[in-house]
């Protein structure tokens, strides 16, 4: 944060404070010294000062404070990309794992016990990138971006695994990065969120790797299917209008016990297919199983590619986690 203070007067000398480094770093470290170079002008010369210089002076002190505060408030962030999520075995014995399930982390360097989503990329289960979405950035929290196997080359249920495997390798090393277990959210769009989904209802995914899918702060898809994916449908020869409920689809596994779980979708008659409908009927039938903490957002005038109203609820969400302690 830059800030520049004109001279300020006083009998027999003039004080002038200028611009500290960019970096919150150097600013502190600058403000610091001018503080304390202050502080000893004011000590020797206190009997010179008018009443005038005097309140100029305290001026001067508590700005500066107050900047130095602001600097040592401010969080900031390291990315570290490409880290592999499956064990050197695993890698080594398939190629395909190798080159596609790596994740990206996005974290905060001066914080602890922060909160982490992690977040999967959309694109029919076929196509896309792990990603770092920038409305996620700056927001005290942690990101973990995560790329996965894609059909054709996969089957289901590999990128189901996949997305597991990414979860599992979060839950056992984010506190060795300053995270909180026990603040993981898991998010994603459309097919990040059919994944969300999967990984967080149908428990055995997870304790593959001991962990149970109820650890899982909350569960924010956005634009998942709730139904089989159209992916997977194709792969068995099903038409993408033809609708299909079987242990692939996130509504075979509603359960009373599941983590939190906020739906959002775009605008019912803009959205792909039925995919408003499908939340509708996951979130209904999860409050008739008794699950408590179920909740349904429609974006309306948005359709399907919905994620910039969309960031900002599950940044609340995120922030209303971590004010928990």
């Amino acid at each position: 944060m830059h800030r520049r203070l004109k001279n300020v007067w006083v009998p027999k000398f003039s004080v002038k404070i200028g611009i500290c480094g960019s970096s919150p770093k150097n600013a502190t470290h600058c403000i610091e010294k001018k503080m304390t170079n202050l502080a000893a002008i004011m000590k020797t010369t206190r009997r010179k000062f008018s009443a005038e210089g005097k309140a100029k002076a305290v001026l001067i002190f508590l700005t500066m404070s107050l900047s130095l505060t602001t600097i040592a408030q401010e969080t900031t962030y390291r990315t570290q990309t490409n880290i592999p999520y499956y064990s050197e075995r695993k890698r080594k014995a398939n190629a395909y794992i190798d080159e596609r399930c790596k994740l990206d982390i996005y974290y905060p360097t001066n914080k602890k016990g922060f909160a982490t989503v992690v977040w999967f990329h959309g694109g029919g289960l076929t196509g896309g990138n792990k990603e770092i979405p920038e409305a996620l950035k700056n927001n005290d929290f942690c990101v973990v971006g995560v790329n996965y196997r894609l059909a054709p080359k996969a089957k289901a249920p590999e990128y189901i695994e996949d997305a597991a495997a990414a979860v599992a390798w979060v839950f056992n090393h984010i506190e060795q990065f300053g995270g909180d277990t026990t603040k993981i959210v898991v998010s994603g769009h459309s097919a990040g969120g059919y994944l969300t989904l999967m990984l967080g209802l149908d428990k055995h995914y997870l304790a593959k790797y001991e962990i149970d899918a109820n650890r899982i702060a909350e569960l924010i898809p956005l634009s998942g299917q709730a139904i089989t994916h159209f992916t997977i449908r194709n792969e068995r020869n099903i038409k993408d209008t033809q609708p299909q409920i079987d242990s692939l689809a996130p509504l075979w596994h509603v359960r009373a016990d599941a983590p939190p779980l906020l739906l959002i979708t775009g605008d019912r008659e803009l959205e792909m297919l039925g995919r408003y409908e499908e939340n509708a009927y996951l979130a209904r039938m999860m409050k008739l199983v008794g699950h408590q903490q179920t909740r349904l957002f429609e974006l309306q005038g948005y359709g399907h590619d919905m994620t910039y109203p969309a960031f900002p609820l599950v940044v609340r969400e995120v922030k209303r986690l971590s004010a928990k302690q």
